[in-house]
């Protein structure tokens, strides 16, 4: 079975979240959030740092990925890892394969005329807003909490 993963990036202070209009099928012209292949070998952590440096430029020192969810697709034969995290600082994205933009998020991410994922990215939007007081600390947030 074949493994992808999704990665939801936010900003620093939690109040966008990056995204990138796909360019190729599938979902090409929709935003979508980013990721790719697990390749045969590799773990699906290693996976999403690898894939978020290469589509985005972010690096594991700018962001501590957590593992959210999963979604299997049997009839497809493969599963999605979705993992997210949040910007320890400002950082500057490029990438070539998709054009990359930060969204605001007011939005509809239920509309599949603009999304991709068929509802999916809203299911996890309203996940991590469940768990985003705990998940999404950073060890300056925790040592003040303290």
């Amino acid at each position: 079975m074949q493994g992808y993963n999704v990665l939801m990036i936010y900003n620093k202070d939690m109040d966008q979240l990056l995204m990138c209009k796909r360019l190729k099928n599938p979902y090409r012209g929709l935003s979508n959030l980013v990721g790719g292949k697990i390749e045969v070998g590799e773990s699906g952590i290693e996976s999403a740092y690898r894939e978020l440096a290469e589509e985005t430029s972010i690096s594991k020192e700018d962001v501590n990925l957590h593992h959210l969810m999963d979604f299997k697709y049997y009839l497809q034969n493969c599963y999605v890892e979705v993992y997210v995290g949040r910007l320890k600082r400002e950082v500057s994205v490029s990438g070539d394969e998709n054009v990359l933009y930060w969204s605001d998020l007011n939005n509809d991410f239920f509309d599949m005329y603009q999304y991709a994922g068929e509802g999916n990215i809203g299911h996890m939007i309203e996940q991590v807003n469940m768990v985003k007081d705990s998940l999404l600390l950073d060890s300056h947030d925790l040592i003040q909490d303290q």
